[in-house]
């Protein structure tokens, strides 16, 4: 009876991990990402964002970067000092 147990957990286990995406994201641009910051853009950025991977967003015409956090990694807008968010376009 305990080894019935022990391998449904471990098939469990193995069906799980079968589910998990392990490709790396540290150096994978998407075609989207900017190759450069422009300087302007650089200079007014509130610290602590990544300036390695920015995309201009169509949707709105504004800057978004790369948050890679401990659970998942996604596009944030890309914000000033005081919290406004950096428009390539009015």
């Amino acid at each position: 009876m305990a080894a019935a147990k022990a391998w449904k957990l471990v098939l469990a286990l193995l069906v799980v991990a079968g589910c998990t995406d392990t490709t790396a994201m540290s150096g994978d641009n998407s075609p989207g990402d900017l190759a450069r910051v422009p300087d302007g853009v650089a200079e007014i950025a509130a610290p602590g964002q990544d300036l390695t991977a920015v995309r201009i967003m169509p949707e709105d015409g504004c800057y978004w970067y790369r948050y890679v956090g401990p659970v998942e990694t996604t596009y944030l807008p890309l914000r000033t000092i005081d919290g406004r968010p950096i428009c390539a376009r009015a």
